[in-house]
């Protein structure tokens, strides 16, 4: 269960589409907070790599990338 208090402006645009996406305006909120954790998932994903791409300038060949993480 959570509580929110947002400013009215934003209130009306989240209520404009549940109405629109004939949703209720629980399951609206739900749906852009899970939208809103996924693109920061994938922003720290997206920073993982990088990072990794800078400390690891070395290639290897699929034959040993399949060797390291044990896939047939």
């Amino acid at each position: 269960r959570l509580t929110a208090v947002v400013e009215p402006a934003l209130y009306q645009t989240i209520e404009a589409l549940a109405d629109r996406d004939q949703v209720s305006l629980s399951q609206k909120v739900r749906d852009l907070l899970l939208g809103a954790l996924e693109l920061a998932e994938d922003a720290a994903l997206g920073e993982l790599v990088e990072q990794r791409r800078k400390v690891s300038k070395r290639g290897y060949l699929l034959a040993e990338a399949k060797r390291r993480y044990r896939v047939k």
